[in-house]
This record gives structure tokens, sequence and C-alpha cells, in this order.
């Protein structure tokens, strides 16, 4: 079944159900529109299913700063009121504020 309404929105800070990292949310896409090689990496007993929302995520965990694809289901809000560090989140965002990233730019 296609899910057509995001739950997370842009800059929304969220972090993975499974996986020690947080991230803010920078773009999303309405089902998978990633690489069948990236897919098919995920080992197939985690693979999550292609028609939810995917959400790329400015990402961090305690050693780094990097880029995630994460799907829908595997991401949970974070009301931790705790700001995220990515180097890149002043690129696309304005100041942490209210639990939120206010956008920089009006978006088409």
């Amino acid at each position: 079944m296609f899910k057509s309404q995001a739950k997370y929105h842009l800059g929304q800070v969220v972090r993975h159900r499974k996986h020690p990292f947080r991230g803010v949310v920078f773009d999303v896409d309405a089902m998978f529109s990633n690489t069948e090689e990236w897919y098919d990496a995920i080992p197939e007993e985690s693979r999550p299913p292609k028609e939810q929302p995917f959400y790329h995520l400015l990402a961090e965990n305690d050693q780094s700063y990097y880029v995630a694809y994460v799907s829908e289901q595997n991401l949970v809000a974070d009301y931790s009121g705790e700001p995220v560090d990515h180097p890149d989140l002043p690129d696309l965002f304005g100041e942490f504020e209210d639990g939120i990233y206010p956008l920089h730019f009006q978006l088409n």
C-alpha cells in the first residue's frame, strides 16, 4: 500500500528507531528513490518496503557526520530539544529554534 503523505517535515529532528543516530530532515521522497544496489545492500530481513516515504537526513552519531537515507518506518521524532551539530546545517537552515530548524530559502 502506498502512503502518500510524509510523517516528518523539513527541518525536523528525528532519530533512527534501531541505530544510534539522529539527524535533520532536508528532503523527502514520496517513495524509495535510491539505487537498487543501495537497496540490495540492506539485509533482506531488515529491508523496508519501497512504497513509503524515504527521508534524506543530515545525520550524526558519536563518531561522525554524514548524509543518511532512511525509510519512514525506521524513524521516530526526536523531542530531546537538543540541536544537531552537522556542519552542513547552516547551508540549508537557520538557527535551531523551538525544536526545529527553519529553512533558509523558499522551496518551489
